[in-house]
């Protein structure tokens, strides 16, 4: 093969890859129990709720966060809502904690297990990749 042919076939490969494998920020869904009162969120309450700089959500009720302990969902939530790394993450946390600052968010090896505790938990927030009628949670709608 050419250079030229090898460019544009690694150029066609990524591209596919992309648009198949990737999550986007519109892909990822903020999930919360049943019994929380609000069904609009702003982005910036999502990070200070999930930094623990906030307890609450807007109407004044408890909010406990959950995330996943890996994975694209988790990657791509981290980089949108919290505008950082998952080790930048993990890092913040970790120090929170090590200074009694704060408790870490319960955290979750997958999206089924996330949900379920979300259902069961009250005020309890997370995110995930997709949801079916089944689940049990409550849609929120992040507004800017």
């Amino acid at each position: 093969m050419t250079n030229r042919r090898q460019s544009r076939w690694a150029i066609a490969l990524a591209s596919f890859l992309t648009c198949c494998c990737g999550l986007k920020a519109q892909d990822v869904m903020l999930v919360a129990n049943k019994n929380v009162h609000v069904s609009e969120i702003k982005t910036s309450d999502v990070r200070a709720i999930f930094t623990g700089e906030k307890t609450r959500f807007a109407d004044g009720s408890h909010a406990v966060p959950v995330t996943l302990k890996g994975g694209p969902a988790h990657e791509v939530f981290v980089k949108h809502y919290l505008g950082e790394s998952p080790d930048e993450f993990r890092a913040q946390w970790r120090k929170a904690v090590f200074t009694g600052q704060g408790a870490m968010p319960r955290v979750f090896d997958s999206e089924a297990a996330l949900i379920a505790y979300v259902a069961d938990t009250p005020g309890a927030v997370g995110y995930v990749s997709r949801v079916t009628p089944d689940d049990n949670v409550k849609l929120l709608v992040a507004l800017k």
